[in-house]
């Protein structure tokens, strides 16, 4: 035998090429030389190119590069044989080809070379295909052409047979036998010149440092008929994107926090102006999506909002009215509210909201507590939103009349007024003093008269029952304890699972000393004039109804538990109300109101009383949706049919198409545990009013983020390209530039982006 070879091998991907490399390493280990034999081939699919390596000496080797002067070339489908295939093949080589020709055919193509080479032919898939190896139309050739191989280099077949045993391809053997005997060949193989060949010694790049590491030496191999596919850089959807109903750019925003406080503030104000106030109060269905949930835990995205917003005011800056300015109506200071008039004044439009509280801020304001939501920073990012030009008509609760002047008075409407109509009980006993709406009762908390506190003004003792599983009821039963309660106990007529309130909040009342009796009804209260205990059903859950959560049945086992105060926290509902006569509002979207022989004005709905959503960022998105219509619309465009950026409508992503975990290369991740907020003691916290959750220590958790579907400049995609043809660009714009002339297409570098931020294209 030679003193020692490479052999490079050219295929498709399902013949069994890499295989077939790994025999021939497998036959020479056996007779006791030294071996080693890999693939290149990534995410190409079936029947694209591939290419396989084995060297094989008398020494230990420890060269790790590809073969690019072979001593032999496999060739396991003729449509592969061209220039770029016989590249680099030493003089006195030797080639085998899978074909159905005839030697004398590759004798004249090949008989002017200026390197004479031997030549070897063997209809591998005829052989295959006769001793049913793959299917008909995959057939797999690997183990056929390594008799044909066996025989051209004299390779034991007592060798070829035991190693066919140790790797469990013994059936394949007789179709290898069948090769080893009819295989063609011309020339004989002289080793000498391999010897001298491989004797050379190879010299390799100086190695570089990390940080000056921005490009790979190429091949200099170029392409030829190599590549099906080529790699791409593109922005693919985040899930933690595609998950806020607010429209945040969260990877955008993180990633630019690493570096600039500033630029990630600015980032979030191009959606939001209440970053402080989600980041406190927001149930972050970004964190429920974010695919490190998989691995270690969510990243804190709530947290890291917050930090930014107490950090730098997020809002943008004032921007000069445009020449036709219109002037727009938000009916509600509310979140919803606030966005709408948030986005028309960003465009040069003129905003007015009118609110019936004294105060802008909806059920910010009114209906959640200070200990969650410090009333500094709902007011600063208020202020943010006032300064940008938008006018407030506060303390004046609108009739249906006023509405109509209104309407004619401005060029459009948006109507942001929440659900301001109470779910009560129409049981036995609902009239009893001590049963008292939790709306209203939040109300008397968080708008406290003049000179007392809040819990002067929602004093209350005994035992409170809070009836409800929403956050209104995690607020009330808080707050309840807060201002003087001895016990409070949540019943819901679901189990925690189907509870809709905010996790966090349900476990901050757990530690807080809450009690919850769950899958529990009222069915009555008792007492004579004054309530004394409250009637609850026992509850059986049925199969899901409408929003996908089982169906409470109520039995008719009941209890009574004694109590001192009811809050009802049973939910709202719209109140249309001060809708003109003939007015319609279409529920479960921002569309316009119908108004009778009018048909369709230039009135919308946003927020809660046009989706019935019910969380801050979900009313934020839709005042958003519908400003732009509303914008959209004074523009006299369809708004069904209009670019994104030409009408400012914020248009949900297809969550469908967000990166899933699976294309996330988790093992280019560290495990680090998820930063946690600092929190007051909860036997503490209950007693006052003060601020609980006092938000993140440092902006570290960002480094959790996995971008995903985003390009970091991690530069994997470059250290990974086997053939070097990937590039560091300094420009602005795309990082990298691919050398498509010399690219393969064999998608490694897709294979290995951590982030799912590149992709294979025809």
């Amino acid at each position: 035998m030679k003193k020692s070879f490479e052999v490079r091998l050219h295929g498709r991907g399902g013949q069994g090429g890499v295989t077939c490399a790994k025999i021939l390493a497998a036959v020479y280990a056996h007779l006791g030389h030294s071996v080693q034999t890999f693939g290149d081939y990534a995410s190409e699919r079936s029947g694209a190119p591939v290419r396989a390596y084995t060297r094989v000496g008398n020494e230990p080797i420890t060269n790790r590069n590809k073969v690019y002067e072979p001593d032999e070339v496999l060739v396991l489908d003729d449509s592969l044989l061209g220039a770029d295939t016989l590249d680099g093949l030493v003089d006195g080589g030797a080639l085998l080809v899978n074909s159905p020709l005839s030697i004398e055919v590759f004798d004249q193509k090949y008989s002017t070379s200026t390197a004479p080479f031997t030549t070897g032919v063997i209809d591998a898939t005829a052989i295959a295909r006769k001793h049913g190896i793959g299917t008909r139309s995959v057939v797999i050739v690997n183990t056929t052409i390594a008799g044909a191989y066996a025989r051209i280099h004299d390779v034991p077949l007592e060798a070829l047979k035991q190693t066919y045993t140790d790797l469990g391809l013994i059936s394949n053997f007789p179709a290898a036998l069948e090769a080893y005997e009819s295989v063609e060949y011309r020339g004989p193989v002289d080793g000498a010149h391999v010897e001298k060949h491989m004797a050379t010694q190879v010299t390799l790049p100086e190695v570089e440092q990390i940080i000056d590491h921005v490009s790979s030496s190429g091949t200099g191999l170029a392409t030829g008929s190599w590549s099906s596919q080529k790699p791409s850089y593109v922005e693919n959807l985040a899930p933690c994107n595609a998950w806020c109903p607010a429209g945040n750019d969260v990877v955008g925003f993180i990633g630019a926090l690493e570096t600039s406080e500033q630029a990630a503030a600015e980032i979030l104000g191009q959606s939001t102006p209440l970053a402080a106030v989600c980041g406190r109060v927001c149930p972050a269905p970004c964190m429920e999506a974010c695919n490190r949930a998989e691995y270690d835990g969510a990243v804190n995205i709530r947290g890291l909002e917050r930090w930014i917003a107490d950090t730098i005011p997020v809002a943008v800056k004032k921007v000069a009215r445009v020449s036709n300015a219109k002037r727009i109506a938000i009916i509600g200071g509310g979140p919803a509210g606030l966005a709408a008039a948030y986005e028309i004044a960003k465009a040069g439009h003129a905003a007015s909201i009118y609110e019936g509280e004294k105060e802008l801020g909806g059920v910010l304001r009114t209906g959640i507590p200070v200990y969650r939501l410090a009333r500094p920073a709902l007011d600063q990012e208020i202020e943010n939103i006032l300064a940008l030009g938008v006018e407030a008509h506060c303390d004046e609760f609108l009739t249906a009349n006023r509405m109509a002047e209104i309407e004619a008075e401005y060029d459009a409407v948006i109507i942001a007024s929440g659900l301001q109509k109470l779910r009560g009980l129409e049981v036995d006993g609902a009239q009893l003093a001590g049963i008292e709406q939790g709306i209203q009762y939040l109300h008397r908390v968080n708008l406290p008269e003049d000179g007392k506190s809040p819990v002067e003004s929602a004093a209350i003792q005994g035992h409170v029952v809070v009836l409800g599983g929403g956050n209104t009821a995690m607020d009330c039963a808080r707050s309840a304890l807060r201002a003087g309660a001895n016990k409070v106990t949540v019943a819901y007529r679901r189990s925690f699972d189907e509870m809709p309130a905010i996790k966090e909040e349900i476990e901050e009342a757990g530690r807080e000393g809450i009690v919850f009796a769950m899958l529990r009804q009222p069915v009555g209260f008792s007492g004579t004039d004054n309530l004394s205990g409250v009637v609850l059903a026992e509850v059986d859950l049925g199969e899901p109804d409408d929003s996908g959560r089982r169906r409470p049945i109520t039995s008719t086992r009941t209890a009574v538990m004694d109590c001192d105060a009811v809050l009802l926290a049973l939910g709202q509902t719209e109140d249309y109300g001060l809708l003109p006569e003939g007015w319609e509002l279409p529920w479960g979207s921002e569309r316009r109101v119908t108004a009778g022989n009018r048909g369709e004005i230039l009135v919308f709905g946003a927020g809660d009383i046009a989706t019935g959503e019910g969380t801050v960022t979900h009313a934020i998105g839709s005042g958003r949706r519908a400003a732009g219509l509303a914008l959209a619309a004074l523009s006299a465009v369809d708004v069904n049919d209009v670019p994104l950026d030409e009408t400012h409508i914020f248009q949900r992503p297809d969550r469908t198409t967000a990166i899933p975990v699976t294309d996330i290369r988790l093992d280019h991740f560290a495990r680090a545990q998820a930063d946690t907020e600092q929190t007051i003691d909860p036997m503490q916290a209950v007693k006052n009013f003060n601020q609980v959750n006092n938000g993140l220590r440092s902006k570290q958790e960002l480094h959790r983020c996995f971008s995903c579907g985003h390009c970091t400049e991690c530069d994997t995609c470059l250290v990974y390209c086997p053939e070097g043809i990937i590039r560091r660009l300094t420009d602005e714009g795309t990082p990298y530039e691919v050398d498509y002339s010399y690219c393969k297409g064999c998608g490694i570098c897709v294979e290995e982006c951590p982030r799912s931020a590149m992709e294979m294209s025809s």
